[in-house]
């Protein structure tokens, strides 16, 4: 089990990138949150076994296929036992 905290810069407000995220952490199996931040960015937390959040972290890099994704800054922190993935 391992867990990410990630701020994803671009356009990604407006773009579906929370419920495209929410689509693909469902499809994962990991479990999590999403919300906008008011500096235009979104923020994410994704925890789950050690491939899915992987592959969300890939995912996230990319986005909606609306969104135009500049960076992603990512941070491993403690797993908090979520059970869902969410949009806060």
């Amino acid at each position: 089990m391992q867990s990410r905290h990630l701020v994803v810069h671009g356009h990604v407000q407006g773009v579906f990138y929370r419920q495209s995220a929410q689509d693909t952490a469902g499809d994962l199996g990991v479990a999590g949150w999403v919300r906008n931040r008011d500096d235009g960015t979104v923020e994410m937390v994704v925890e789950g076994d050690d491939q899915a959040v992987e592959m969300m972290v890939a995912w996230a890099r990319e986005g909606s296929p609306q969104a135009r994704v500049d960076g992603v800054d990512v941070t491993e922190t403690e797993p908090q036992g979520l059970r869902s993935f969410d949009q806060a």
